[in-house]
């Protein structure tokens, strides 16, 4: 059973930057898409950043583009997300997530969800 951890948020000023890790264990797919998701409270999971484990192909959403990084250890064992220039917007609970298939932006296509990791910028 694939496991997810997720760490590193944290409360910062806008500007700021952050650097949030997600530790995957049991994976034992050959190839598969890891995810960071977010939700501010009353607004739908939102798909931030994905990586295919296959061939290092990056996916970033419009309002993430040029500020954060997503990338992964070569033991695809974690996964993390480097956040610059932090926003009040960003703010949400960011979670970790495994699709035992190629990237996807829909929260329903995933298949294994870490508990979230709260990033509040003010």
């Amino acid at each position: 059973q694939v496991q997810l951890v997720e760490s590193g948020g944290d409360s910062v000023q806008a500007g700021g930057f952050l650097k949030l890790s997600c530790s995957a264990s049991d994976t034992t797919y050959s190839s598969y898409c890891l995810a960071w998701f977010r939700q501010a409270p009353g607004q739908e999971r939102e798909g931030v950043a994905a990586i295919w484990t296959g061939g290092n192909s990056t996916f970033y959403s419009e309002s993430v583009k040029g500020r954060f990084t997503i990338s992964k250890d070569s033991a695809k064992t974690t996964l993390y997300l480097i956040m610059n220039s932090l926003k009040p917007e960003d703010s949400a609970m960011y979670y970790c997530a495994l699709r035992r298939a190629g990237c996807s932006a829909a929260a329903a296509d995933y298949n294994y969800w870490g508990q979230g990791t709260q990033v509040t910028v003010s």
